[in-house]
C-alpha cells in the first residue's frame, strides 16, 4: 500500500488566479457559476495535460446558495451530500473544541502544557519520561494551535531511521492495519532529539503538535467527565454530534479499524507517471485531530458559516479569538484558522488524493467550500501544485462571478 501525507499547505501559497469577466446577471447564478467552475477545470486540465475527475463549489451568500459540480463528458457529479476526506480541516474542529473548553473553564488556553487541568493535580499531557520531548515545558496550548510551539512534524518531514520517509509513512506501508498513538509519536521526539525552534520563537506547520492537542482534548474530557473518553467522543458530544448546537455529518475515525467511508463517497485520486492509485477507505488513526476528518460539502458550509458568524458552539467574542494571531511569525494563521483576503477564516487540507477547503468572509457574509478529488504527482511537486491552485481559483471565480470581490 502506497501511502501518500499530508503536505503542510503553507499559508503564502497564493493563486495565479485568471481573470474571469463578469457574466450577464440576467443569467441565474447558478448557471454562472457552474459556467465559471467548468472553465477553471478545464484550464487545470490543460496545465496537467491529464483529466480532472471532479472540482466542486458550493457557495453560500446573504440571498443564495449554490451549489455546482463540475466533471468531463461522462463524469460523475459530486452532490453536497458526497462524502469525502477534508483533511486539515480537522484543525478548526480541534481548535473549536479546545477553545469550547476554554470557555467552560474546563483549560487554559495559555497554559503550559505541563500545568495541570484546572481544579485537578492532572496535567495536560502526561508528567512521565516517555513524554520528555524537546522543550515540553515550555510550550503552550496556544503556541500548538498557532503551530508557533517548534514541535516537529513526524507525519509530514523526514524522520531518521525511516529511510527518508515520515514515521507515520513509512510506519502505515509496513503494516496498513497499525493502531497510531500520540505516545509513539512523541517517542520519535525524544529518541532522535527532534524540533525546530524553541517555543515561540517561529513558525512551522505540524500535525504532531495537533496530534498533542487531541491527547489534550481526551485527557480533560476524561477527567471532567468521571469516565474514559476519546477525542472523538468530545466532537460528537460538543461540536457536532446530535446533542451539539449545530450537528453536522462529519465523522473523526480514531481506531486502524473504522476505514469505511460511507456513500455516497468519493474516493481520493492519485495520479502517478503511468499509473493511477484510488484512495477511499484506508487507517487514520495516525492523523487524529489534524486530519482525520470526513464529512459532506453541506456539512461543512454549515458548520464554517455558523461558527465564523458567531452562532454555533462558541461565543462571538471566542470566534474572535480564533481569528485573531497572537506571533509575529506567521501573518495568516491563528489558532486553527487561515486567512485570506476576500475568503476570510476557515482552513484547507490535502490528504491521500483529497483537496478541500472552507471559508467564511464576515465581510461580504459569503461562505465557500471547494473540493477536488485529485493528486497529479506526474511533476512531481509542480503539478501537485497546480491542483492546490486551482480550490482557490475555483473559489476566487465563484464569488467574482457573482459579483463579490476576488482575488487581491
Amino acid at each position: 500500500m502506497r501511502t501518500f501525507l499530508l503536505i503542510g499547505l503553507l499559508p503564502w501559497l497564493f493563486v495565479a488566479c485568471s481573470s474571469i469577466l463578469q457574466e450577464d446577471h440576467n443569467i441565474p447564478g447558478n448557471q454562472r457559476v457552474q459556467a465559471a467552475i467548468d472553465k477553471v477545470r478545464a484550464d487545470l486540465e490543460a496545465n496537467l495535460k491529464n483529466q480532472v475527475p471532479s472540482l466542486n463549489v458550493l457557495i453560500q451568500t446573504p440571498a443564495e446558495r449554490i451549489f455546482v459540480s463540475s466533471v468531463p463528458a461522462g463524469g460523475t457529479p459530486v452532490t453536497e451530500t458526497t462524502h469525502f476526506r477534508f483533511a486539515s480541516n480537522t484543525k478548526n474542529f480541534t481548535s473549536t473544541a479546545i477553545l469550547n473548553m476554554y470557555e467552560d473553564g474546563w483549560l487554559d488556553i495559555k497554559a503550559r502544557i505541563t500545568d495541570p487541568i484546572p481544579g485537578t493535580s492532572v496535567p495536560y499531557v502526561p508528567n512521565t519520561p516517555n513524554w520528555d520531548f524537546p522543550f515540553k515545558y515550555a510550550i503552550t496550548i496556544e503556541q500548538l494551535l498557532q503551530h508557533s510551539a517548534g514541535v516537529f512534524d513526524v507525519d509530514n518531514d523526514p524522520v531518521p531511521g525511516f529511510n527518508g520517509m515520515s514515521f507515520t509513512e513509512a510506519t502505515q506501508n509496513a503494516d496498513p492495519t497499525h493502531q497510531f498513538s500520540t505516545d509513539e509519536m512523541v517517542a520519535q521526539l525524544i529518541k532522535n532529539n527532534l524540533f525546530y525552534f524553541e517555543p515561540g520563537t517561529g513558525y512551522h506547520y505540524s500535525n504532531t503538535g495537533y496530534s498533542m492537542l487531541s491527547k489534550i482534548i481526551e485527557r480533560v474530557y476524561t477527567t471532567k467527565s468521571g469516565s474514559a473518553k476519546t477525542y472523538g467522543d468530545y466532537l460528537k458530544d460538543y461540536v457536532v454530534g446530535p446533542t451539539a448546537l449545530v450537528p453536522v455529518t462529519v465523522h473523526f475515525p480514531i481506531r486502524a479499524d473504522d476505514t469505511v467511508l460511507p456513500s455516497p463517497r468519493v474516493e481520493g485520486t492519485v495520479l502517478l507517471p503511468g499509473k493511477v492509485e484510488k484512495y477511499g477507505d484506508y487507517n487514520m488513526s495516525a492523523q487524529v485531530g489534524e486530519g482525520n476528518g470526513y464529512g459532506t460539502m453541506g456539512a461543512l458550509n454549515t458548520y464554517i458559516r455558523s461558527l465564523m458568524k458567531g452562532q454555533n458552539v462558541l461565543k462571538p467574542e471566542t470566534v474572535k479569538l480564533m481569528q485573531t494571531n497572537v506571533s509575529t511569525a506567521n501573518a495568516e494563521y491563528a489558532l486553527g484558522t487561515n486567512f485570506r483576503k476576500n475568503l476570510g477564516y476557515g482552513h484547507n487540507g490535502a490528504r491521500i488524493g483529497n483537496l478541500a477547503l472552507m471559508a467564511y468572509d464576515p465581510q461580504t457574509d459569503v461562505s465557500i467550500v471547494v473540493y477536488l478529488p485529485l493528486w497529479d504527482l506526474t511533476q512531481g511537486n509542480t503539478s501537485f501544485i497546480k491542483c492546490f491552485e486551482a480550490l482557490y481559483e475555483a473559489a476566487y471565480a465563484a464569488r467574482t462571478t457573482l459579483g463579490y470581490p476576488g482575488k487581491p
